[in-house]
């Protein structure tokens, strides 16, 4: 029952980060980088910290502290940040094309921060899914650039840190804690970049844009690590973190309800095979 529970527990995180590209792709139509990834990231964290005190959460172990620093520098800056940069250059339905790797990162990491061992097969599915995923994106086509690829290899590297180290801190200080700690940790410095990228005007920022700050801020940032962490947590790092696998799929999905970017009808067909591979995954992590 735990093992179900963390899946089910993952999947709704992975359907709660899957509107994060479509929404930040919106948003810094109108908004800077750097203005954006720090205020998402402030904003998220005044909640958290709202959060911590109002159900009087301990202080972190000074143990703890430096794998906190890791998730802050892995999900709260480096990979808002990254994606951010990337998505100036390149479509969001392009982008899946490294979210596609993003489970094998998530893997790769908890065998070396968590000391999983999955079975030999559990990397033959993953990788199967991975191609899969990649190789539908690659065939989408979408505007791409040598400089947005590169910062979208660098936040995937980063990305899969955090959540395999925070999915370790899970299971000893709760899932919702660690990331609350990590946004709290990161709000000295994030106030500060706010502080320095605030644009002078926000008279040219539109309705759909200040819209796409507060998705990633409260639920990309926040509410969606809550049900991740603890997903990754009691069902498995490597195991769990096959669903994001998935999330390419609700992601088009949503680029296509807001961005009107096309997805074709052979996303079911492929869809379906990466379930297969989620499913055969699971029952090898």
């Amino acid at each position: 029952m735990r093992s179900v529970a963390g899946w089910g527990s993952g999947l709704l995180g992975v359907v709660i980060f899957s509107g994060s590209l479509p929404a930040t792709r919106v948003a810094v139509t109108d908004l800077p980088p750097l203005f954006l990834t720090s205020a998402r990231a402030s904003i998220a964290a005044v909640l958290a910290a709202g959060l911590l005190g109002l159900l009087r959460q301990r202080p972190p172990e000074r143990r703890d502290l430096p794998g906190l620093a890791i998730v802050a520098l892995g999900v709260v800056v480096g990979f808002p940040l990254l994606t951010a940069l990337a998505l100036q250059t390149v479509t969001a339905s392009h982008s899946v094309v490294f979210i596609g790797l993003l489970p094998m990162a998530t893997a790769l990491f908890g065998v070396l921060r968590a000391g999983e061992r999955p079975r030999p097969a559990f990397w033959l599915f993953s990788s199967l899914g991975a191609l899969l995923v990649s190789g539908f994106a690659v065939a989408q086509g979408g505007r791409g650039s040598w400089q947005g690829d590169g910062f979208m290899v660098a936040a995937i590297a980063v990305c899969g840190l955090g959540y395999a180290e925070g999915a370790r801190l899970s299971r000893r200080i709760g899932g919702w804690q660690v990331i609350s700690w990590a946004l709290v940790l990161s709000l000295p410095v994030m106030l500060g970049l706010l502080a320095w990228t605030t644009p002078a005007s926000f008279s040219t920022v539109g309705a759909p844009a200040w819209a796409g700050l507060a998705y990633v801020s409260v639920f990309s940032m926040l509410i969606g690590f809550v049900f991740w962490y603890r997903g990754l947590a009691r069902g498995g790092i490597a195991g769990v973190g096959q669903l994001q696998l998935l999330q390419p799929f609700f992601g088009l999905s949503l680029a296509a309800l807001v961005l009107g970017e096309p997805v074709p009808a052979s996303m079911v067909a492929v869809t379906l095979g990466v379930v297969a591979c989620v499913a055969g995954a699971r029952r090898f992590a």
